[in-house]
């Protein structure tokens, strides 16, 4: 099975564990020699172990892809799994983020993977089996705030996976798309995102209480990676030929909410969580006062 993104995170400890249930693992990441070295202390495997391998791989690279396919298939053959893990997570509103970084994140988490597995699928569909799982997040079921860039490639990557699966599954090829609540990875951090935001700018009061309400949340629901890696694996044992399911008690809460209430009733939910000002609340006030710390909520906020 090849798994991207595999240096760290989800990937490396998803890698870890597919590896120790007994696959040959292709660890693919854009710095093999230390991601490899990670990867080995993680497992104990030595460096000439045939079940585990890794691939140099940057997905913002058409020549990098192609020759990573190359390398997959000399190594393994047709993989039976693909699992698209890779990805970065910018943070930032829509007007304080630069288009260099939409850019880069749709490279790197949809039409790098796209280019992969256009690659692969050739050599998958002659085997006549196969299974390609894309790792979302909870961005990628409801739009979220600060992180517009994160939402929409991961919106994109679920409508992939959907039109995709269509087309394979006569080939005896499946998909399925992992929702991946909250875990204790560099990406949930400021070490692992792409930071845009503009802390002094016109959306201070929103990264304010953000930070605050968000950090807090987060810290609560975060879990290990390795109860995602338990997981995926099972997602290796999927049989219909589209499935979508949650990872984590949040992220099923999320896909519970968003199918029972409107989208103007979570974009409402949402807002009271983050404490984001009501619509209008911020027109007309000079920018010298929207740093304002978080204020307390009205009376129709608190019943709300």
């Amino acid at each position: 099975m090849v798994i991207t993104g595999a240096s760290r995170g989800l990937g490396l400890a998803s890698a870890k564990h597919v590896y120790g249930l007994g696959w040959t693992v292709v660890a693919a990441m854009r710095a093999p020699e230390p991601g490899m070295a990670k990867l080995r202390a993680e497992t104990g495997a030595a460096e000439d172990d045939p079940r585990l391998i890794g691939v140099q791989l940057d997905l913002t690279d058409p020549a990098s892809i192609a020759a990573a396919a190359k390398s997959i298939e000399e190594a393994i053959g047709a993989p039976y799994a693909l699992v698209h893990n890779a990805g970065i997570g910018p943070a930032g509103m829509v007007e304080e983020t630069p288009m260099s970084v939409w850019e880069q994140t749709f490279a790197t988490s949809i039409f790098g993977p796209v280019a992969l597995t256009k690659s692969l699928l050739p050599s998958m569909r002659k085997a006549g089996r196969g299974r390609i799982i894309l790792v979302s997040s909870a961005g990628g079921v409801r739009g979220m705030p600060s992180t517009a860039t994160y939402s929409a490639v991961k919106g994109a990557l679920e409508r992939w996976g959907e039109s995709m699966a269509g087309e394979v599954a006569p080939f005896g090829i499946g998909v399925t798309i992992l929702v991946a609540g909250t875990y204790d990875t560099e990406i949930i951090t400021d070490a692992g995102a792409i930071d845009t935001r503009d802390l002094d700018g016109p959306y201070a009061r929103h990264h304010s209480t953000m930070d605050k309400r968000g950090r807090a949340m987060t810290q609560r629901a975060a879990k290990s990676p390795d109860k995602f890696a338990a997981r995926l694996a099972r997602a290796l044992e999927d049989s219909a030929p589209f499935v979508r399911r949650p990872v984590g008690a949040d992220a099923r809460m999320l896909l519970i909410a968003s199918r029972l209430l409107p989208g103007a009733g979570m974009h409402h939910v949402m807002r009271l969580m983050l404490g984001i000002p009501r619509f209008g609340g911020l027109r007309g006030m000079p920018a010298a006062t929207m740093a304002a710390t978080d204020p307390l909520p009205d009376e129709s906020e608190k019943h709300a």
